[in-house]
């Protein structure tokens, strides 16, 4: 039997080995308080659940997305974009399905935030951000389609990617827990 590629094979099997040896050691001698680090858990578990369940949602929006917003880029760009030309939009029903997805996942990653940190100024400055980013994102969306959508279909790519998937989220969590932990 011929496996493909043995090097990545035990390249992966040290690192997993290392990483093995290192947690447990860490354990044993201390370094990681296994009894502490489970209490916190346990203590916060309401937290944690409610977290849990928006995070679920927020899986939602993206499993039920074709029935929920307007959006002829979908099954575009999950083709082969490069060789077709864009496809015919209704710039209003866009904005709306837009605006009304981002809202969704702003809404479920402030309550995630807000779960997770229990700080109402943390909320405020990132409903502030995705304000702003909003704006920016929309206007930068709107005029490389209008102008240039064809010659610059990764610009609308992955400034679509910013407005319709909770990636501030995935910023916002560790910024904020640094934050906390610098108090």
């Amino acid at each position: 039997m011929i496996i493909p590629n043995r090097n990545i094979f035990c390249t992966a099997f040290c690192f997993l080995y290392l990483f093995m040896v290192s947690f447990f050691c860490c354990g044993l001698f201390g370094l990681i308080n296994f009894q502490n680090m489970l209490k916190k858990i346990f203590n916060h578990k309401v937290r944690i659940a409610l977290a849990m369940v928006f995070i679920i949602a927020l899986v939602l929006v993206r499993a039920y997305e074709d029935s929920l917003f307007y959006d002829p880029f979908l099954d575009y760009f999950k083709s082969d974009y490069y060789n077709l030309p864009i496809p015919e939009i209704d710039n209003l029903q866009l904005f709306g399905g837009l605006v009304f997805r981002y809202f969704l996942n702003t809404t479920l990653s402030l309550a995630i935030i807000y779960v997770l940190f229990k700080d109402i100024d943390a909320i405020k400055f990132a409903s502030f951000l995705y304000f702003i980013f909003f704006v920016i994102l929309v206007a930068a969306f709107y005029f490389i389609l209008l102008k240039n959508g064809e010659t610059n279909k990764m610009g609308l790519f992955y400034i679509r990617r910013f407005l319709i998937q909770p990636i501030f989220l995935l910023l916002f969590l560790p910024a904020f827990y640094y934050q906390k932990q610098k108090k």
